[in-house]
């Protein structure tokens, strides 16, 4: 099975009509891998997969356009119908067991080691499941948050998560297929503390990538004007993530 990344929603920092916030389904070696599980996007994940069977679920940082929609997915799992033969692995920043538990309002977050099994990510992290390979990068935003570097078969792509420019998205990009990155943000302002990324900072970043595949672009900009923004500054293909479309590497 050849690398591939299926877009289940790319809105930032709510989903919108016919616009799920983050997710993707990542399929490679064998693998399926739901990448970040924003609002909307466990309904669109059961367009392209049945989502018991997921190798893995592999998340970037616990904010809600992120995450949030691991609850549905807990539900289904638990309660709908839709169980794992196994706990399907659930790689994350440390507190995700304890915030999903919350919301079932359990102190307890062993009541859900019959669907998820929970393994805290950390920079350097690295996993294999059959012949895709995931690295995880620590990155620069205001809570713990992960890039990644999915490896299958000489195929490889980046993906930013959530993060202002560091050096880690250079190391994410370099070499890449392909490099899914944020544009979220129209400028940096004076003074705060940079958590996103402008068109022109992910055009920087994605230098070392073959092509630039643009993803949560905040309100303040539209697709269109983030991607013309990115392609002035990055010399390979830039293209958008757009719901629905699969890209193979």
């Amino acid at each position: 099975m050849p690398l591939s990344l299926t877009v289940l929603g790319t809105a930032s920092p709510h989903p919108r009509p016919g616009r799920p916030c983050s997710g993707y389904l990542l399929r490679g070696g064998g693998a399926e891998v739901w990448l970040d599980a924003g609002t909307g996007t466990f309904a669109e994940l059961q367009r392209h997969t049945d989502p018991a069977r997921l190798t893995a679920i592999w998340i970037s940082h616990l904010h809600a356009d992120h995450c949030a929609d691991l609850l549905a997915a807990a539900y289904a799992f638990a309660y709908g119908g839709m169980t794992p033969t196994s706990p399907i692995p659930l790689y994350a920043p440390q507190d995700c067991a304890r915030r999903l538990a919350g919301f079932f309002g359990q102190p307890d977050v062993r009541f859900l080691s019959g669907v998820f099994d929970f393994r805290p990510l950390y920079d350097g992290h690295a996993v294999r499941h059959w012949n895709l390979r995931l690295t995880a990068r620590a990155v620069v935003h205001d809570t713990e948050a992960y890039g990644l570097r999915a490896e299958c078969q000489g195929s490889v792509l980046g993906y930013s998560g959530d993060s202002g420019p560091c050096e880690a998205l250079s190391e994410l990009a370099g070499g890449a297929d392909v490099f899914l990155c944020e544009a979220d943000i129209d400028r940096h302002r004076e003074g705060e503390r940079q958590v996103h990324l402008t068109p022109e900072d992910a055009g920087a970043c994605a230098k070392g990538a073959r092509e630039l595949l643009i993803t949560h672009v905040g309100p303040t900009l539209t697709r269109e004007a983030a991607l013309e923004r990115a392609a002035a500054i990055f010399p390979g293909r830039t293209s958008a993530a757009l719901e629905g479309v699969t890209k193979t590497m």
